[in-house]
């Protein structure tokens, strides 16, 4: 009986079997029941009452030969029987409520000379012959307990239905948190796992993803240890480079080596900027700042481009929370985007905000992205650009360490672009950062 049992709880294929099974049973006992009630119901004759037989010659004798029609209604309603009365030249009925094949009726036993009970289908009826008439009496209407039983059963059945469907979904609620966990990883939360104290199919399937989202994290964490390392290591042979590079004499080879060694400097710090922030414990260092005073001087810098930059602003300032260095990194990064591709165009830099957000919009009018690079266009490393010449773009981080730095402030970058009208980088921060959630 354990090993059963045993069985039975690591298996949810067995489990859903038996509940099946049951309910195969339980539908099967249902309907036998059911079909067995409704053919005695349907065997049933409906029996004459007593009265009727020991008085049926005071209830003709009252009706009258030739019948008295008006005493006939009477008897009828008072005895809520139906009367039929015939003869050759007429066929008369008390009332319509249903109406009997008299006519094929079966003889079933005499009550008096001529009176006699007799069959039709299952219901006795009483037959009198007397003055050249014929009487035929029987009830208005038969109770049956068929629709009684046929409510029963389906009754019986949506209930086994129910507990049916409550003991399959509590079954497979583990799929569900199963479902949900897989999307918090998808979505790179690789920190959570799915609890579970099953021991069947689903139990292992369980381990199995939070076992895939170990490897996953040990993966990531060792690649991004490893990146680091390396980045830190790569910036003793670059200062030293740098430090040779200045007892060179002059030339132009010299200027070109010292824009590849500040190339290389640059992308370095990019790339540890961009661990930073992809980090599951990114550390921002916040400080209330007037925005619109903020983005004022980060466009000074800004202020010799040819094509010209027009800010839009409201009136009055207003006091958020930011690390103001990430998001002067962040609005310098796409502002360097939009020079880069804007053409010598004016670009306009839109701010405004509401009780919760700031929204800075900046927008170019050069030569735009194509639909089909906008879902990519800020994954790490990736250019629109496939032959990837540096005069048409950067490195490929500049837009990836923007959406790093908007989300790690709980906001978000949005891109939008159209060939030949240029392109539009929606950035919204929250005036608050976000506290930090603890899992429980």
């Amino acid at each position: 009986m354990s090993t059963l049992l045993s069985h039975v709880k690591r298996s949810l294929f067995f489990r859903l079997l038996l509940i099946f099974g049951a309910t195969v049973m339980l539908f099967i006992l249902i309907i036998s029941v059911s079909l067995n009630e409704l053919n005695q119901n349907a065997n049933e004759i409906e029996a004459i009452p007593d009265y009727f037989s020991r008085n049926i010659e005071s209830i003709i004798e009252e009706i009258g030969t030739p019948p008295n029609l008006a005493s006939a209604i009477a008897l009828a309603d008072d005895l809520d029987w139906r009367i039929d009365i015939r003869n050759p030249i007429m066929n008369w009925s008390s009332d319509n409520d249903r109406s009997l094949d008299v006519d094929s009726s079966v003889y079933s036993e005499t009550l008096s000379n001529d009176a006699e009970k007799r069959t039709v289908g299952n219901e006795d009826i009483i037959s009198v012959s007397r003055g050249g008439y014929e009487f035929y009496l029987y009830q208005r209407s038969i109770d049956s307990n068929n629709f009684f039983a046929l409510y029963v059963a389906v009754s019986l059945a949506a209930i086994v239905l129910f507990f049916n469907y409550f003991m399959v979904n509590r079954l497979l609620n583990p799929v569900r948190l199963l479902k949900r966990g897989a999307e918090r990883i998808r979505r790179g939360d690789l920190g959570y796992r799915v609890d579970s104290d099953r021991q069947d199919e689903l139990g292992e399937l369980t381990v199995s993803i939070n076992g895939m989202a170990d490897s996953l994290q040990s993966m990531l964490e060792a690649k991004r240890q490893l990146l680091l390392a390396i980045s830190h290591e790569l910036r003793t042979p670059i200062t030293k480079a740098k430090l040779r590079l200045e007892f060179m004499p002059l030339s132009g080879e010299r200027e070109q080596l010292r824009g590849d060694l500040n190339e290389i400097d640059l992308l370095i710090s990019d790339l540890l900027e961009a661990e930073r922030l992809n980090s599951e414990h990114s550390v921002l260092v916040a400080e209330p700042v007037q925005i619109l005073e903020f983005v004022d001087s980060v466009l000074e810098q800004f202020e010799n481009y040819t094509g010209g930059l027009t800010l839009i602003k409201p009136k009055q300032d207003k006091v958020i929370d930011i690390d103001k260095l990430r998001v002067r990194l962040l609005i310098t990064n796409l502002l360097n985007n939009a020079i880069r591709h804007g053409e010598e165009k004016p670009i306009d830099v839109d701010i405004s905000f509401n009780e919760e957000s700031v929204f800075l919009n900046i927008t170019d009018h050069g030569e735009g992205i194509a639909e089909e690079h906008l879902p990519n266009i800020s994954e790490p490393f990736y250019r629109a650009d496939r032959s990837r010449q540096r005069n048409t773009g950067g490195f490929g981080l500049g837009l990836y360490l923007c959406k790093l730095i908007a989300q790690a402030h709980g906001g978000e970058l949005n891109i939008s672009s159209k060939i030949g009208e240029g392109s539009q980088l929606k950035v919204r921060l929250p005036c608050h950062l976000p506290q930090p959630q603890i899992e429980e």
